[in-house]
C-alpha cells in the first residue's frame, strides 16, 4: 500500500474535495465521513489493486492505523464512546456526492461538472517537474463492464441504467470477440515527444461513456479544453480505431486547437482511396499521379521486421514521401488548405515542371507523365476540403482507385526532408 500522504496530498492540490462538499446537503447531524475521507479511501483501494466496490474503500479505511482513523474521521468519539465507520454510512456519502455530480437526465456521459473534477484531480497527480515535459499524448479506449446485470430481454430496468451493450474484439491469440454490458473508459496518457527525453507515462485525462456512445467523440471535448487549463496541445499517438472516425468527429476539432496527429491508419483506409483534382488520395494525403502503384500500397513495418527489412521500409516510405504534394498553407476556419506539386517543391523531377528538369539528378524523375495533365500538374497549387483525407474506401472520392494511372518513376536518392 501507498504511504497514506501521498493520495492525500493529490486530494489536497486538486482542490475538489470541498467544492463536493459545498454540493451535498446538510443534515441535522453531521455526517461522520468526509467527501475528502471517501475519496482518500477510493485511492487507496485503487493504488492497492483491489475491486473498486464500496466494501473495500469501507475496508481500506478502517483498516488504517487507529491515529489516522481518528484523524480522518473513520473512528469518531460519541456521547456513548468510540463508534467506527460503518459500510451504510460509506454508502450514504457517495451516493450523495454521486447525485451530485450526476446529470438531471442521464445519457450515459459525464457532466460538465464531473468531468472537471476528474481533470482537476488527475492533473495534481501529476509533479511539478513534469508538468512541462512533454505535450504528446497517446489515446485509447478500453471496455468497462457494470457492476450491474443486463436488463432481462425486452425491459430497460437495470440497476446500472447508463449502461449499454457493447462489442470487444481479442487481439491476441485465442481471443474471440464478445459482448460486453457496460461503458468505455478512454484515457489520455503522456509520453515522451519524437526526439525528445523518456518521460513517466502518466494518465492526464480520462473520461468514460455508455457504449451507445462513440468513446473518440466523447473524449474530444476533454482534449481541446486542454489549452484552456494552460496545456498546449501536442501529438496525439491513436490507433486506427481513432483513424477510421469521420474527420468531424476526431481529426478536424483537434487540429483546429493546435494538435498534431499521428495515428495508424485502419485497413480500409490504406492504399489509394480515389482522387482530386487528378492527384491520388492515399494514407490520408495527395500524391502525385505518376507515384508507382507499389509506393501508394506500402503497408506498416511488421512487428518482428529484422533491421534490413526496416531499413528497405525506411527508404521506400522516404520516397513515397517525395512524391507527396506539399501543405503550403495551414488550415482555415473550415478545414480547407492548399498544396502544391512536388515536382514545383523541387522534391522531383517531372517534364510537365520544365524548371524542376534544371535540378541535380539525385531526385527521382518522372519517365511518364500523363499524356492529359489535371489540374494539380497545370495549376500551381489545389485546395483541399477537409474530406478528402477522412474519406475511406466506403466513402470514395473521385476516380475508383482501379482508374488511377500506373505510371513510374526512378529514384535515385533518399528523402532527407
Amino acid at each position: 500500500m501507498i504511504p497514506l500522504p501521498v493520495p492525500e496530498e493529490v486530494i489536497d492540490r486538486s482542490g475538489i474535495a470541498p467544492r463536493i462538499e459545498l454540493l451535498l446537503p446538510i443534515g441535522v447531524r453531521a455526517r461522520q465521513l468526509l467527501v475528502r475521507t471517501l475519496l482518500l479511501g477510493m485511492l487507496l483501494v485503487l493504488a492497492d489493486r483491489r475491486p473498486a466496490f464500496l466494501t473495500e474503500v469501507h475496508q481500506a479505511l478502517t483498516q488504517l492505523p487507529e491515529a489516522g482513523q481518528r484523524r480522518l474521521g473513520v473512528l469518531a468519539q460519541r456521547k456513548t464512546g468510540p463508534h467506527l465507520l460503518t459500510c451504510r454510512q460509506t454508502e450514504r456519502t457517495f451516493g450523495l456526492a454521486a447525485d451530485a455530480l450526476a446529470k438531471d437526465q442521464p445519457d450515459g456521459l459525464p457532466s460538465g461538472r464531473l468531468q472537471r473534477i476528474c481533470n482537476d484531480l488527475l492533473e495534481a497527480s501529476i509533479p511539478d517537474e513534469f508538468k512541462h515535459a512533454s505535450t504528446a499524448l497517446a489515446v485509447d479506449w478500453t471496455d468497462m463492464e457494470t457492476f450491474s446485470r443486463p436488463p432481462p430481454r425486452g425491459t430497460s430496468d437495470c440497476a446500472g441504467p447508463e449502461a449499454s451493450w457493447g462489442h470487444r474484439s481479442g487481439g491476441g491469440p485465442g481471443q474471440d470477440s464478445e459482448l460486453f454490458f457496460g461503458s468505455c473508459l478512454s484515457a489520455a496518457t503522456m509520453m515522451r515527444e519524437e526526439h525528445g527525453p523518456p518521460v513517466p507515462e502518466l494518465t492526464r485525462r480520462m473520461t468514460a461513456c455508455s457504449c451507445c456512445h462513440d468513446p473518440a467523440r466523447g473524449l474530444v471535448p476533454v482534449l481541446t479544453a486542454m489549452p484552456g487549463d494552460g496545456i498546449p496541445p501536442g501529438d496525439i499517438l491513436a490507433d486506427s480505431g481513432y483513424a477510421h472516425r469521420d474527420a468531424e468527429a476526431w481529426a478536424i476539432p483537434l487540429r483546429a486547437a493546435g494538435a498534431q496527429l499521428v495515428q495508424d491508419l485502419h485497413p480500409s483506409d490504406r492504399g489509394p482511396q480515389g482522387t482530386h483534382h487528378g492527384a491520388i488520395i492515399a494514407n490520408g494525403n495527395l500524391y502525385c499521379p505518376a507515384t508507382p502503384r507499389t509506393l501508394l500500397e506500402l503497408g506498416p513495418l511488421a512487428r518482428d521486421a529484422t533491421p534490413d527489412q526496416a531499413g528497405a521500409h525506411d527508404r521506400q516510405t522516404a520516397e513515397t514521401a517525395r512524391c507527396k504534394l506539399g501543405k503550403i498553407t495551414s488550415d482555415d476556419e473550415d478545414g480547407y488548405h492548399r498544396v502544391m506539386c512536388p515536382a514545383a517543391m523541387g522534391k522531383i523531377r517531372c517534364p510537365l515542371r520544365p524548371a524542376s528538369m534544371r535540378l541535380d539528378r539525385n531526385r527521382p524523375e518522372i519517365l511518364t507523365p500523363p499524356g492529359h495533365p489535371p489540374a494539380c500538374c497545370t495549376q500551381q497549387t489545389i485546395t483541399v476540403p477537409p474530406e478528402v483525407a477522412g474519406r475511406g474506401r466506403d466513402r470514395p472520392y473521385g476516380r475508383p482507385p482501379a482508374q488511377i494511372p500506373a505510371c513510374g518513376t526512378t529514384a535515385l536518392g533518399s528523402y532527407l526532408g
